[in-house]
């Protein structure tokens, strides 16, 4: 039977993937990372202080103090195609869109900030892709990443009235594709180096420890993480130690230990004089990796004595890591192409 011809288009019959990431301000400016952190430090997964007690220290204290700092921070890594993040996280896309071919749709989010995550399902499903895999880049779990991000899709679909189906992309912290990755990549990055480090530190973002206690599986994630990816490396540098931090911490509270920046300066204060450090649970570079760790980290390691110190790139759209993200994926669309 035709369809009349006061029906709306309907496309229908696709499939799409989301590559989604945590997120960045639209400018390496005040304003606009005022913005971003408004909406990024209001999020309950994220700081999960009673709003009635938090939002007069977010609104009078921090995003007074805080944007024009971060501004700075992020001018220091900013890049011609943009934010690290955004433009890294719109290459995966297009190199994961080259491997996996026409029949499938890649495409790529935020959860805070631009593009946000309902605009892109919206746009996806008005284009006819009515099977969405949802696929967040957070190798190890958390509430206050995953799970918001899924939080967020949620919220999506409540406001649409066809909606699309859908798959989630799971923690992959222990996939033998993921370890491998790394251990490919961080090989190659190793072996670039004029002299191997001492100390190899796997440096993971950090968490209140609460969060362990509540029930949160990101430091178990971490820790196998770190311990598959040691003994991956062990047979082929056998002289270098491995050992895993926490890094960015935020706030009064206890964190996860041991830390990033306390560890590579007792480091240096010990005598260790050449050191790199990896940052395996990030999928791409951006503030975090290539102003905390590259840059502050460079500073305080030398300040405490250390004489060698890199920060070794994330997977990014390397082939290592975009080989595995495929494989990732194609699992995961299983039964839909």
């Amino acid at each position: 039977m035709p369809r009349p011809a006061d029906h709306p288009a309907a496309p229908t019959g696709k499939v799409a993937v989301l590559l989604v990431n945590l997120g960045t301000p639209d400018a390496p400016e005040p304003g606009a990372v005022k913005r971003y952190l408004a909406q990024f430090l209001s999020d309950r997964r994220v700081v999960e202080i009673p709003p009635i007690i938090w939002q007069p220290i977010l609104r009078g204290v921090i995003l007074t103090t805080r944007p024009k700092k971060s501004a700075h921070a992020y001018s220091l890594v900013w890049g011609k195609d943009g934010s690290p993040l955004a433009a890294i996280t719109a290459r995966q896309a297009r190199a994961l869109q080259s491997r996996l071919g026409d029949a499938i749709t890649v495409d790529w989010a935020m959860r805070y900030g631009n593009p946000s995550i309902a605009e892109k399902v919206a746009a996806l499903k008005d284009k006819g892709h009515d099977r969405i895999l949802f696929a967040p880049l957070y190798p190890q779990y958390s509430g206050a990443t995953t799970a918001t991000a899924v939080d967020a899709l949620g919220a999506a679909l409540g406001k649409m009235r066809w909606q699309p189906a859908i798959r989630t992309l799971p923690p992959y912290h222990d996939a033998p594709a993921y370890i491998s990755a790394l251990a490919d990549d961080l090989t190659a990055q190793l072996r670039q180096l004029t002299q191997l480090p001492e100390v190899l530190l796997l440096s993971f973002h950090g968490m209140p420890e609460r969060t362990l206690h509540l029930g949160d599986p990101y430091h178990c994630h971490c820790r196998k993480t770190a311990r598959l990816l040691a003994e991956a490396l062990a047979p082929i540098f056998p002289e270098m130690r491995v050992d895993i931090t926490f890094q960015s911490r935020f706030g009064k509270a206890k964190w996860l230990e041991p830390a990033t920046d306390v560890t590579i300066a007792a480091e240096g204060q010990a005598g260790t004089r050449r050191m790199a450090v990896a940052m395996p649970g990030f999928s791409a570079d951006c503030l975090e990796t290539l102003e905390e760790i590259a840059l502050q980290g460079r500073d305080t390691f030398l300040a405490a004595g250390g004489e060698s110190y890199d920060a070794l790139s994330c997977l990014n759209d390397g082939e290592p890591g975009m080989a595995m993200l495929e494989s990732l994926v194609r699992n995961e669309l299983q039964g839909w192409v």
